[in-house]
């Protein structure tokens, strides 16, 4: 009887660990699997040999194998529960970005009415910084030394002044940054200022449509403005 048990009770068990990922779906598993269970046990005990009974050591064993598999059911619905709500929160959280500006990885510049603001994030600490500013036939217009600076997000502002001192004409322009510590390069990445326009997508792959510039994830947003 003892094998006929085990076999019965991996059977009932593989049923529970291919239930529906839903809480009721879940709970009806665990229910349904812990009656199969105490029935097979049942009846083991009802038909041992009385000569050679179950001992307990194999009863224990028995009782740890539903025990776990129960634990383990009800461990991934609460996962599951958490990762609906972590869905959730972040279709709300991305709704709320909609007509606000965000600072994400990209090397446009818009220039509007003399005013214009960009970003750029170092990888690690630099002592020297900087910028060029190009036109849309690559000509550079203005070049910018920032200096020293910390590792992390760093932002700025351009008023459309030109290296030789003229305005630029409002439009589309391109940044470069450069980075150095010591003779080393330090890895930068630019950051483009554009406007939540809509969002995408569902759960995690939930895609914040900037205008003007493309899709990006909410770990792509460095800032909102």
């Amino acid at each position: 009887m003892s094998a006929t048990l085990s076999s019965d009770l991996l059977t009932a068990l593989n049923g529970t660990s291919s239930s529906s990922s839903s809480s009721s779906s879940s709970s009806s598993a665990i229910s349904e699997t812990k009656n199969q269970f105490l029935t097979l046990l049942t009846t083991q005990l009802q038909n041992q040999d009385p000569l050679n009974p179950m001992d307990n050591a194999q009863m224990t064993s028995q009782l740890a194998q539903i025990s776990t598999v129960e634990g383990i059911t009800k461990l991934n619905t609460t996962l599951q529960t958490l990762m609906d709500n972590t869905n959730a929160t972040q279709a709300i959280q991305s709704a709320a970005l909609i007509g606000k500006g965000v600072l994400v990885p990209g090397s446009g510049l818009t220039l509007s009415n003399s005013q214009s603001a960009g970003g750029y994030e170092l990888a690690s600490n630099a002592d020297a910084v900087t910028m060029t500013i190009a036109d849309s036939s690559g000509n550079v217009v203005r070049t910018v030394s920032f200096g020293a600076q910390k590792s992390g997000l760093q932002s700025f502002t351009w008023d459309g002044t030109t290296d030789s001192g003229a305005k630029a004409a409002d439009g589309d322009y391109t940044i470069s940054v450069k980075a150095t510590q010591g003779s080393s390069s330090v890895d930068v990445t630019n950051l483009q200022l554009g406007a939540v326009s809509s969002i995408s997508g569902t759960g995690s792959s939930m895609k914040l449509n900037v205008s003007g510039i493309g899709s990006f994830t909410m770990s792509d947003v460095r800032q909102i403005i």
